[in-house]
């Protein structure tokens, strides 16, 4: 039996510690970031178009969750004017969740050298 060791044990693979406190390190970080995943969905933005004509409010999970329009911009004539209003507000709104998303992630993974993060 070598130096310092106990009757029953085997002795620990080179760099097996390390390898287990890197596995830990990577659960607690998945830990972290299905949270802020949760947080995330649970956010709410809300954009505008048209001068406030169009307010569109969506979700983290990127759902559309309310639609305003101002009873002014409603044209019969010109229908296809407030479609492109609609689509502008829910584009911006999509594109702010998607940066503060980013953002909350990328808080978590600084550091990592995560590609793509």
């Amino acid at each position: 039996m070598g130096k310092g060791m106990k009757a029953g044990k085997k002795p620990k693979a080179p760099g097996a510690g390390n390898m287990q406190k890197q596995m830990q390190q990577m659960q607690a970080m998945q830990r972290k970031m299905d949270e802020a995943q949760a947080e995330i969905n649970e956010m709410e933005m809300m954009a505008t178009s048209g001068g406030g004509a169009v307010t569109v409010t969506v979700s983290g999970a990127k759902e559309l969750k309310d639609i305003q329009i101002k009873p002014e911009v409603v044209d019969p004539d010109d229908v296809e004017m407030l479609q492109d209003l609609i689509i502008a507000a829910t584009n911006e709104a999509l594109r702010q969740m998607e940066e503060v998303s980013q953002g909350k992630m990328n808080e978590l993974t600084a550091g990592l050298g995560i590609p793509g993060f």
